[in-house]
């Protein structure tokens, strides 16, 4: 069984992320760049579903800039076996991305897909799901568990009220969530193996697919600046100032 996993390069979320000077984006010039932490747990849960002998193929794909070969060489020493490259400069949003992993599952012919839920920098948690509709395969978002089978794969996905189990008949897209698993270290002579792994390119234009954006961003800021919170000595007091200074009552 081939499984195709979908990873995204990042600003690191240890770091600061700051707004350009003219509102127009975030600066990411000079900044810490890794795997989207979703993503890596997505790539955790295909090496041990191959370490438990259920798949037998991990492929890995990336979209963007040739800086994306560093993600992709991450997953491979995870334990991937091989990577492909969608290298484009254009700005990528969700609807071409599911594009472009549509044309790659085509081609690569998976019988599961598995990514994160969604990417720390735009939080858009679309992705994983346009990929299924335009597939018509099924899906299991927001996986906390995954059981798979010959030909069926159980999802226990968390939702607002607690847990559900979900049966998929395969090919299926699946989206890891923080609960899934916890990423692996990955050792030096991983990292030295991953050098000599098989990393394909192609792009948006060999895969037939218009990656234009469609959407267009006016303006980004930083949120306003939270004051710090004040002690009160009684109920009294509290309710006075939600009603005369927060004017919430």
């Amino acid at each position: 069984m081939k499984v195709l996993v979908a990873v995204k390069r990042v600003v690191d979320y240890n770091v600061k992320v700051r707004v350009k000077a003219d509102g127009s984006d975030v600066d990411i010039a000079n900044v810490k760049m890794s795997m989207n932490p979703f993503d890596e747990i997505a790539v955790e849960e295909a090496v041990r579903l191959k370490e438990a002998g259920k798949v037998s193929e991990i492929v890995v794909v990336s979209m963007g800039v040739k800086q994306c070969e560093e993600t992709l060489r991450t997953a491979l020493a995870m334990g991937a076996d091989r990577a492909i490259l969608v290298e484009t400069d254009t700005e990528l949003q969700p609807l071409a991305v599911a594009k472009l992993l549509k044309a790659v599952a085509d081609k690569e012919q998976p019988q599961l897909v598995i990514l994160g839920k969604q990417a720390i920098d735009d939080d858009a948690n679309q992705t994983g799901q346009m990929t299924a509709a335009l597939l018509g395969w099924s899906q299991g978002t927001f996986a906390s568990k995954v059981d798979l089978a010959a030909e069926t794969v159980d999802v226990i996905r968390e939702i607002d009220g607690g847990l559900e189990t979900v049966k998929l008949r395969l090919p299926a897209v699946v989206t890891a969530d923080l609960r899934l698993n916890e990423p692996r270290f990955i050792k030096l002579p991983n990292i030295m193996a991953a050098k000599k792994k098989p990393l394909d390119k192609t792009s948006p234009t060999d895969l037939g697919v218009d990656a234009a954006p469609r959407l267009k961003t006016l303006k980004v800021a930083e949120p306003a600046k939270r004051s710090a919170g004040i002690k009160v000595a009684n109920a009294a007091e509290l309710v006075a100032k939600l009603k005369n200074e927060a004017k919430v009552l």
